[in-house]
């Protein structure tokens, strides 16, 4: 651990070089959790005390977060719930779907057992952050000046659900999959989830991580309509004949759309081009060598020629804002609970802050025996309040700013962009909610 509590990693690209648990703890036996694939699910005598609908990254990370503390957990999700084979991978063969994990989600990770087992050749520490606005000013972010290891780590979503697979089993969570669901209600006692091909599964608190269209938060009322931003999330990833040095940069663009390039292991970049919605259909039909040359231009050759290593892939962007984060019974996590424009790169950690203050909630419950409790449920919606909506607020407020074409907002915008990158105490607090 890093004299931070944050831990460590010494990865560096190439180019550097089985009963009722009690609520107060799990019985001294070994847990194997259970498994439960594409047949009709008979619901358990008991509800289990958490019901996680969704296996996607924050889904992952909850499970074994609310298992630590003696809590029965199920995790459900509409394919089987199995880690990637990243091992096997060749090296010329990426995840165009890279995250940017910030060192406070790196720790909370760490903390499950997850984190120290992903392979080092597959993470790239982002060690300083280039900003260049659509008239020319800068600003630039230092890990070095900060204090950190690194501003985040860049990780495939595979290497990710590949470390935390694992964890999920030996924590004893059961798990099911694929299974579709048909029907949510809340009782008084208990929440239950109907599956399409028969049967149910009822916990006293039903989680809804099953994204940003999440069917479990429409079933329980609680949608709300998403603004499109009037933009699609264009990511791959590319070769670059030069050397990044462990630097992330990121373009306003004059159009209002942001592109930025962050650093993969050895002489490898993933871009993530949040273009307005015809360039991105535009950049979406173009051939391989095209798309290279185009994100090669459009970063002005900083990294020499590029040559594509994925597909490019496209993610319409847009603001949600659901009225509540819980309801009877029921809590929403990760882009089931909020949904940010990608370009701060916090839409995971948002996730993974969500798991972490959850599991904090439930485990520092004292004499609350029922985990689905609205007591509890309103200490997760104050303790997730503001991180979400500071951070929702930043990046709607930079997207809506880059956006506008008046000549005296393109002005001011690029004016105080160069003012922040002059004051080392105004980047800091810019910074610090990507850290933490």
């Amino acid at each position: 651990m890093s004299a931070m509590g944050r831990p460590e990693r010494e990865c560096r690209s190439a180019e550097h070089e089985g009963g009722l648990v009690t609520a107060t703890g799990r019985p001294e036996c070994e847990f194997r959790s259970a498994q439960h694939e594409g047949s009709p699910v008979s619901a358990p005598a008991e509800p289990y005390d958490v019901l996680i609908a969704g296996a996607g990254l924050v889904g992952l990370a909850l499970a074994p977060a609310l298992a630590r503390s003696g809590l029965r957990v199920a995790l459900a999700d509409r394919v089987a719930v199995a880690a990637p084979d990243v091992a096997a991978e060749a090296d010329d063969d990426w995840d165009s779907r890279v995250y940017a994990i910030s060192p406070a989600s790196a720790a909370f990770l760490h903390s499950l057992g997850a984190w120290q087992s992903l392979p080092c050749a597959r993470i790239a520490p982002v060690e300083t952050m280039q900003v260049t606005g659509d008239r020319g000013a800068e600003l630039a972010f230092s890990a070095w000046d900060l204090g950190e290891r690194a501003l985040a780590w860049i990780v495939e979503e595979r290497a990710l659900k590949a470390a935390l697979v694992p964890v999920v089993r030996a924590a004893g969570v059961d798990t099911f999959g694929p299974v579709t669901f048909a029907a949510f209600g809340a009782a008084t006692d208990a929440a239950r989830l109907e599956l399409a091909a028969g049967g149910s599964l009822s916990a006293r608190l039903v989680v809804a991580a099953d994204g940003v269209r999440s069917w479990v938060r429409g079933a329980a009322g609680l949608d709300a309509p998403a603004r499109p931003y009037g933009q699609t999330a264009v990511v791959a990833n590319f070769a670059c004949e030069r050397a990044h040095h462990g630097i992330a940069r990121q373009w306003f663009r004059d159009d209002g759309g942001i592109l930025a390039w962050l650093p993969l292991p050895g002489r490898r970049i993933s871009i993530v081009w949040s273009a307005p919605e015809a360039l991105a259909r535009e950049l979406l039909a173009l051939a391989p060598a095209e798309l290279a040359a185009r994100v090669a231009d459009a970063g002005a050759r900083a990294l020499g020629n590029l040559a594509c290593l994925t597909p490019a892939a496209g993610f319409p962007l847009q603001l949600l804002k659901p009225p509540a984060i819980t309801g009877h019974r029921l809590a929403l996590a990760g882009d089931a609970a909020h949904g940010v424009h990608p370009l701060a790169g916090q839409g995971v950690n948002l996730g993974f802050g969500d798991a972490e203050a959850l599991a904090a909630v439930l485990a520092e419950r004292g004499p609350v025996r029922d985990v689905g409790a609205r007591i509890l449920l309103d200490r997760y919606a104050r303790r997730r309040a503001l991180p979400v909506a500071a951070m929702q607020g930043v990046t709607d407020g930079l997207a809506r700013l880059f956006g506008a074409r008046e000549p005296w907002v393109a002005s001011l915008r690029n004016h105080g962009l160069a003012a922040v990158d002059r004051f080392s105490l105004a980047k800091r607090l810019l910074a610090q909610p990507a850290l933490h």
